[in-house]
């Protein structure tokens, strides 16, 4: 399950991709997923367990909510050790004036940026790995 390691080589191949619908942040007491949500990213928490789910599953189960996301997943496999991926992005992503919500999964690593600005952040994105290349 390793990856990729090289910083040049992460951000040259990161190949950032929207993933499609808006999603939230919540947080609901206990640690169950309550039933008809499909939370893409979970987190303990000892104030509850935070889940980012698709707005409309928030909606329906009334779970309140104030950040609308974009979900950017970023293509290339990127070892859980590499170092400066995580800093690079966040840092092309602030010089653009665009916050970022980084979750790293086994293989990949996802950004939550603001939903309505989504696009710049793909722009960014892109920019960052053409210089890179």
């Amino acid at each position: 399950m390793s990856g990729e390691r090289d910083l040049t080589r992460l951000l040259a191949g990161m190949r950032p991709e929207l993933n499609p619908g808006r999603h939230v942040f919540c947080t609901v007491d206990g640690a169950v997923v309550p039933p008809g949500l499909h939370p893409v990213v979970t987190v303990a928490e000892s104030e509850g367990l935070t889940l980012v789910v698709r707005q409309e599953e928030a909606d329906a189960a009334s779970l309140p909510y104030d950040y609308v996301a974009g979900w950017i997943t970023l293509r290339v496999h990127s070892a859980l050790n590499a170092v400066g991926l995580t800093a690079a992005v966040a840092g092309a992503l602030a010089d653009a004036g665009l916050s970022c919500n980084v979750v790293a999964g086994c293989h990949h690593d996802h950004l939550f940026v603001e939903h309505e600005r989504a696009g710049e952040a793909l722009a960014a994105l892109r920019q960052l790995a053409e210089r890179s290349a």
